[in-house]
């Protein structure tokens, strides 16, 4: 069973990459076919094979001999360990479907973001209608859970925008709506703070580094992917642990 969710992992990781490419782009997912972005010839199913295509052509085009990027491997095998692990800590059902379309859509919103400085509503705003829908058939929470978990997740975002007069923009707040309707209110705030922690970090480092200054942007929405994913593992045994100390 672990096999199958990596394989399927790579394999929605290899289309991943074809959103990431083209999405940004405002092209069709669907046509023309994959094609080496060098040289145009079409690449064929025994050199579309997730990573281990890769692996054969050595990182080159069959034709042309261009390199190939190493993001694709990367994104595949990341999805694939992702997939692995949630099937670990879910088990087979419903819930493991809604993790797993969780965290393809935080895959794919996280490289964008942090390529192109954008969070496509392509993604989102279905992501947001199918979280809310899950919550129906799903028993972890209820329907008014995930809409709460929408109004904080995205509520949060917005106050710090109205707040600061900036700092984050629209596609923040869809993506902690995102969170919300899939993970419920808590986890999406504890998912922001995680974020906001994450982010102030790496942006000091970069800081002190100087390679970034202070007027330089810095997309957050990896961080709070990131922090999402952490959340859908840890989040409700960090919460238990938490309160604990107020009510032993």
């Amino acid at each position: 069973m672990i096999a199958v969710a990596l394989t399927l992992g790579a394999v929605i990781g290899s289309f991943l990459n074809v959103v990431i490419l083209r999405l940004p782009k405002g092209q069709s997912l669907v046509r023309p076919a994959s094609h080496c972005g060098s040289c145009g010839k079409p690449i064929r199913w025994f050199d579309n094979l997730p990573v281990l295509s890769f692996l054969w052509l050595r990182g080159r085009c069959r034709h042309c001999e261009a390199r190939i990027s190493w993001r694709y491997p990367v994104i595949e095998t990341a999805t694939a360990l992702l997939f692995a692990l949630t099937y670990c800590h879910l088990g087979w059902g419903l819930e493991l479907a809604g993790a797993w379309l969780l965290l393809a859509v935080l895959v794919a919103i996280a490289v964008i973001d942090l390529e192109h400085q954008i969070i496509p509503d392509a993604i989102s705003l279905p992501a947001v209608a199918a979280g809310l829908a899950l919550s129906f058939v799903t028993p972890s929470r209820s329907w008014i859970d995930s809409l709460l978990g929408i109004a904080v997740g995205g509520g949060i975002p917005f106050a710090v925008i109205v707040l600061s007069r900036g700092g984050m923009g629209g596609g923040d707040i869809r993506l902690g709506a995102v969170i919300g309707a899939f993970l419920g209110w808590k986890l999406a705030a504890l998912s922001f703070f995680l974020a906001v922690v994450f982010g102030g970090g790496v942006a000091t480092a970069l800081l002190i580094a100087g390679r970034r200054g202070r007027k330089d942007r810095i997309p957050f929405g990896p961080f709070l992917a990131w922090s999402a994913v952490m959340s859908l593992f840890w989040g409700n045994a960090a919460l238990r642990w938490y309160w604990s100390g107020f009510a032993p």
